[in-house]
C-alpha cells in the first residue's frame, strides 16, 4: 500500500479533525460552523476560498504552474437526523443530530489531501476542493451548480469518494456506467367517505382501494417493467383511520421508487398513476397521485473510471480493488454533477466495524445507523487517493 509518507505523518491530526467534526454534527443548509471550520483550515494553509454556494458551500482553489487543466475534489458535509447511540469521548453533542454517514471523513480525508497539496504542488494546473452542504435529500450539488459552481470553478472533470461498510478495509470499488440508482418519491391520497365500522354499506372504505393499490402496484415490476431493467418500487408508509370502530375519510399512501436509467421511471410513475386512479374510481372512491424525482442515477463515465483504477490500483494494488462491483439502490447527489461533467465516484472500505472499541453497539457499521463510526484508518488512504488523483490529472 503506497500511502504518502507526509500524509501518513498528518494522520493524528486528520484523526483529531474528523473526530471534532463528528462531534459537532449540522444537518443539511444547517452547516454554518463546519462550513467554517473547514474555511478556518484552508487560509491556515494559504489555500484560497470561494464562498456564497448553496449558502454553506465553499471551494478551495490550489494552482500551480502554467496548465489551463483543472479537476474537481468533493466532499459531503451535513450530517442526518439521528440520535447518536455511542458512548465514546467524540459522540454528538447536538442532540437528534448524528454523523451517521461517514460525511465527517469525507472531509477529513479531503482536507488532507488540502493539506498536503498546499505544500508539495506537484502538478500543472488547478485543484478544486469542493465542500458540499446538504447531500441528504436536500440536494446540495444540484444548488451548487446552480449558483455557479462550474461557471466559477471550470474544471475538466469530477471525481467523489463515499466510504462503504463492509467492504475491506484499505480497499477501493467502482464500476463504470451507473453505480447509484435515481431517488424518487410518491404519494397517494385515496379519498372516500366516513362511516361507523359497523355498517360499512354506508360509506366507502380509503382503506381496502390503499390495500389493492399497494398489492397491484407490484404487478408493475413484474409485469409491465422489462425485466431486464432494475427498479425498485416500496410503499414505506400507510396512514388511515383513528379508532377501531370507524372507517375513515381518507387513506395516504407514501414510498419510493429507484431505478438506474430514466426509461423504466417514466413507465413506472405513469402506471403507478393510472392504476391508483382506477382503483379508487371502481371502489367509488378518488385519488390524488403525486411524484417527485429527487437525485438522478449516479453514472460513472468510461474514461474516468478507467483513470481513477489506474490510480486506486498504484495504491493498493490489483487485488484491492473491485473494479465491477454490484450497482446499489442507494441514491447520492453528487450524480448532478456527474451530469455536467465528466468525472467518477468510488467506494473505499470501510471494514467490518472492527475499528470500533466496546461499549457503544457491536457488529457492522452501517450507514445510517446509530452506532455507526467512520474508520479512522482510511484517512491517510483517502487523503493520499486524491492527492495521487489529482498529480496524475494534472501531470
Amino acid at each position: 500500500m503506497e500511502i504518502i509518507q507526509a500524509i501518513q505523518e498528518f494522520a493524528d491530526d486528520l484523526q483529531g479533525i474528523r473526530r471534532h467534526l463528528h462531534r459537532h454534527p449540522e444537518l443539511c443548509f444547517e452547516e454554518h460552523r463546519t462550513s467554517e471550520l473547514i474555511a478556518d483550515y484552508l487560509t491556515q494553509w494559504d489555500i484560497p476560498v470561494v464562498r456564497g454556494l448553496a449558502g454553506t458551500g465553499l471551494v478551495g482553489v490550489i494552482r500551480n504552474g502554467n496548465s489551463g487543466k483543472a479537476i474537481g475534489l468533493r466532499a459531503d458535509m451535513d450530517a442526518l437526523p439521528v440520535q447518536e447511540l455511542n458512548q465514546f469521548e467524540h459522540t454528538s453533542v447536538n442532540a437528534g443530530k448524528m454523523h451517521a454517514c461517514g460525511h465527517d471523513g469525507h472531509m477529513a480525508m479531503l482536507l488532507g489531501a488540502a493539506h498536503y497539496l498546499a505544500r508539495h504542488k506537484n502538478f500543472d494546473g488547478t485543484i478544486y476542493l469542493i465542500f458540499q452542504p446538504a447531500e441528504e435529500g436536500g440536494g446540495g450539488a444540484l444548488r451548487m451548480i446552480d449558483e455557479g459552481l462550474f461557471d466559477r470553478c471550470p474544471m475538466d472533470a469530477v471525481f467523489g469518494m463515499h466510504n462503504w461498510p463492509g467492504a475491506p478495509e484499505g480497499s477501493f470499488a467502482v464500476t463504470s456506467g451507473p453505480m447509484m440508482a435515481s431517488s424518487n418519491e410518491f404519494e397517494v391520497v385515496i379519498s372516500g367517505k366516513g362511516a361507523h365500522a359497523a355498517q360499512p354499506h354506508r360509506g366507502i372504505d380509503p382503506i381496502m382501494a390503499a390495500v389493492q393499490v399497494v398489492q397491484s402496484w407490484q404487478s408493475i415490476i413484474t409485469r409491465n417493467k422489462n425485466p431486464m431493467d432494475s427498479a425498485v418500487l416500496s410503499v414505506t408508509q400507510i396512514h388511515a383511520g383513528s379508532a377501531t370502530n370507524i372507517i375513515p375519510d381518507e387513506a395516504r399512501i407514501v414510498g419510493t421508487v429507484r431505478t438506474f436509467s430514466e426509461a423504466p421511471l417514466d413507465l413506472i410513475e405513469s402506471r403507478m398513476a393510472q392504476m391508483a386512479t382506477s382503483i379508487a374510481e371502481a371502489f367509488g372512491a378518488s385519488a390524488q397521485f403525486s411524484f417527485k424525482r429527487n437525485y438522478p442515477p449516479l453514472i460513472n463515465h468510461a474514461d474516468e473510471t478507467e483513470f481513477a483504477i489506474g490510480v486506486m490500483r498504484d495504491l493498493v494494488g490489483t487485488d484491492r480493488v473491485d473494479t465491477a462491483v454490484e450497482p446499489t439502490m442507494g441514491a447520492e447527489d453528487f450524480a448532478f454533477m456527474l451530469q455536467r461533467k465528466r468525472g467518477c465516484y468510488v467506494f473505499i472500505g470501510n471494514g467490518d466495524g472492527e475499528h470500533r472499541t466496546g461499549g457503544h453497539g457491536l457488529g457492522p457499521c452501517n450507514l445510517h445507523n446509530a452506532c455507526y463510526d467512520f474508520n479512522d484508518r482510511l484517512l491517510p488512504l483517502g487523503a493520499s487517493y486524491w492527492v495521487r488523483l489529482a498529480e496524475a490529472f494534472l501531470a
